[in-house]
This record gives C-alpha cells, sequence and structure tokens, in this order.
C-alpha cells in the first residue's frame, strides 16, 4: 500500500506524520518527495548506504552537421535554445540548461540529426534504513527546478511489498502531483486557522482531480470548527486531531519523532492504518 502525506501548505507538521506512521507500523518504507527542502532524515536519523545521481536529458550540438535552421529553438516551448547566425555557415546554439526539461523534442525533430542526447545531473537519490524502516530521500541540486523528476525517480525505489509512505511536497503545484501519482490513499494534514482551511480546500480538490481518496489530520488542534465543517460538508473522515501542546513543539524542536517522545500515539497511528484499510 502506498500511502502519501500531504497538505496544501508548509508547516502543518506533514513530516510528522510521516515519520510517526512509519515507525507505527511494521514493514514500511519511507520516502521523502519533498526534494526542495528534505528533512525526515532529521527525525528518522537514517544510516545512508547508497547515493545515486539523478541526471536529465540534455542536448549537446555536432557542429559539424548543424546548419543553424533555428528549427530547434522553434519546436522549444522552454526557450531553452537560441540560435544566432552569423552568416551562410557560421552560427553558434546557446543552451540554458536550467530552462531545458529534457523532452527530447529538438533531439527528434531536427532536420540535421545535428542535435544528439547529452546529460546533466539535477540532484541525489540517498537510500539507507532506521529500525528497519527503509528510507529514500530526493534532494533537488540547489539552482535547479525539475523537482518532478527527483520525485519520479525517488519513487522508482518503491518496494511494492512494503507499506509505503511517501511526505509530499507542500502546496499544489507539479511536484505534489507527481509524489501524488499512483499512490492508493492521500492524508491531508491541516491546522485549524482560516489558512489551513483555505490551502486544505486546494489540496482536497487535488485529490479529486486524481481519483485518489483522502482522510484528513488536524494538527495544532485547538478549536477545529473550521475544518470540522469542512469535512462533514465533504464527507471527509477526520482520522486523528494532534493538540496544540508546548510539549509536542519541543519535541519537534529537538527532531524526536511524535512517536518516540509520547508512545501513546503509536497505536493512535496504527488505528489510522486500520482505518485507511477499511476506507479502500
Amino acid at each position: 500500500m502506498k500511502i502519501a502525506i500531504a497538505s496544501g501548505k508548509g508547516g502543518t507538521g506533514k513530516t510528522t506524520v510521516a515519520v510517526s506512521l512509519a515507525l507505527s507500523l511494521e514493514n514500511t518504507q519511507i520516502i521523502d518527495c519533498d526534494v526542495e527542502e528534505p528533512n525526515v532524515h532529521l527525525f528518522l536519523k537514517p544510516k545512508i548506504s547508497q547515493k545515486i545521481p539523478v541526471k536529465t536529458l540534455i542536448p549537446e550540438i555536432d557542429y559539424e552537421k548543424c546548419d543553424f535552421c533555428r528549427r530547434c529553438s522553434e519546436i522549444c516551448v522552454y526557450n531553452a535554445l537560441t540560435v544566432l547566425k552569423f552568416n551562410e555557415n557560421e552560427g553558434e546554439v546557446l543552451i540554458f540548461p536550467q530552462l531545458c526539461h529534457g523532452c527530447g523534442g529538438c533531439i527528434l525533430l531536427c532536420p540535421k540529426e545535428a542535435i544528439k542526447e547529452g546529460e546533466r545531473e539535477i540532484g541525489t537519490i540517498s537510500i539507507g534504513e532506521k529500525d528497519g524502516i527503509k528510507f529514500i530521500e530526493g534532494r533537488l541540486n540547489i539552482s535547479e527546478v525539475l523537482a518532478p523528476k527527483v520525485i519520479e525517480k525517488a519513487k522508482s525505489y518503491i518496494e511494492p511489498d512494503k507499506i509505503v509512505i511517501l511526505d509530499a511536497p507542500p502546496g499544489t503545484t507539479c511536484p505534489v502531483v507527481e509524489t501524488l501519482k499512483n499512490v492508493d490513499f492521500c492524508l491531508l494534514v491541516t491546522e485549524p486557522t482560516p489558512f489551513g482551511l483555505h490551502d486544505l480546500e486546494l489540496a482536497y480538490k487535488v485529490t479529486q482531480a486524481l481519483n485518489i481518496p483522502s482522510g484528513v489530520i488536524i494538527n495544532k488542534s485547538e478549536k477545529d470548527e473550521l475544518i470540522e465543517d469542512f469535512c462533514k460538508k465533504n464527507n471527509i473522515p477526520i482520522f486523528l486531531k494532534i493538540p496544540f501542546k508546548t510539549e509536542i513543539a519541543e519535541t519537534y524542536s529537538k527532531g524526536i519523532p511524535l512517536v518516540k517522545a509520547l508512545p501513546e500515539y503509536k497505536k493512535a497511528f496504527q488505528e489510522i492504518y486500520q482505518k485507511i484499510k477499511d476506507v479502500l
């Protein structure tokens, strides 16, 4: 089973929930898909056994064949190539690597077959383990933008015989959609504020568009009427309320997982998994 932990905004407690769920169950694998700012490792503290570079396609120009016809720059919707033609036989093709999405269109459509496949590194996959939990982390290199490619690579290490927990990036953009692809269930973590409700609505719409069943966890629970009314109106189950307590905030700030600091929550997360199975 693949369970994604998502939210419409940052800071709601996705990683707290993801790590706690992984630690509460047997035979789990956790994948940190928040590749722009991964932080599962801060709580799980895994022993890393392998690091694998993530590479993407980049065009390389064969100037022996290129006649600077500009066909490649005309078809590139990301404006990653610009062709400068100085005279009949001379010119230059400027490639902007960080704009290139590696689609290969320029290679396919070049009439002179003057473009070949190159590659460049955009991130890293770290593989490790802690307390029997298999750990996968995707990390996007600084200044890169192709987060979905790193997430896709991280997900390629999913072990189908395990309970897979995917810690999604915040928000509702392409990296979140890439994380949610082909998952069985999505836990939406929110907080009982107007901002929390607004972003929960957006995240819930994404799960609907992808036809993924979902449930809600309210973190920093205090006055929850805003969230409860929304969930009741949309028939979304609320699986857990984590209270707004200084003790919980302190354990988080020290990098201690919730279920390690407060073991009584372990049963609550086991019950969440059972409720997910019941829904499915």
